[in-house]
């Protein structure tokens, strides 16, 4: 089957604003691309591509004063079938994990991490960690609809990036323990 991919991003920077870009496909699936995952922004920007130690495509620029339009319209090849799943896959500690993978929990910028972390732990902080039947299966499994989660006073606030954040929140251990969340 074939998958469009695509997204259409519009930022208001009031000054030359430096940004890191995480948009491409990985590059173990360039091949299964039937048009390619070009990062095109309007007006015109240079962007300098780069790749981290786990193979992730980066693009940097520096976007001008006023409205940018960051796009990309691509088609991919996939089997449709979903990703294998190790449903006896542990869930290793923060502490155990190497320095190299910590940049990845970090929360986001554009995200309200911190007002999430008390939805997340409420939501999740009961479930066993790991795979099966656990913290992980939970999150994956939720309802993503913006009715049928949002943060106290703010219905409705939650879209997908937030909702990914949300996990990221619920597997990152903070100084409150899951046993204490409501």
């Amino acid at each position: 089957m074939q998958i469009r991919i695509g997204y259409e991003l519009v930022y208001e920077c009031p000054q030359p604003t430096p940004m890191i870009l995480m948009l491409n496909i990985h590059f173990t699936r360039i091949s299964d691309l039937v048009i390619a995952d070009h990062i095109i922004t309007t007006p015109p920007t240079p962007l300098t591509p780069y790749r981290d130690s786990f193979g992730n495509s980066f693009s940097r620029i520096v976007a001008p004063p006023g409205d940018i339009r960051i796009s990309t319209d691509a088609l991919v090849n996939d089997s449709g079938l979903p990703d294998g799943v190790d449903p006896f896959a542990p869930q290793h500690a923060v502490e155990d994990l190497p320095a190299e993978t910590l940049v990845f929990l970090l929360g986001s910028r554009y995200c309200e991490t911190d007002r999430l972390t008390e939805t997340a732990w409420a939501r999740f902080g009961q479930t066993p960690p790991g795979g099966r039947a656990s913290r992980q299966s939970a999150i994956s499994s939720m309802d993503i609809s913006p009715s049928a989660i949002s943060m106290p006073g703010r219905p409705g606030l939650l879209s997908k990036p937030s909702m990914n954040a949300l996990a990221c929140v619920a597997t990152t251990p903070t100084s409150r323990s899951p046993s204490v969340a409501a």
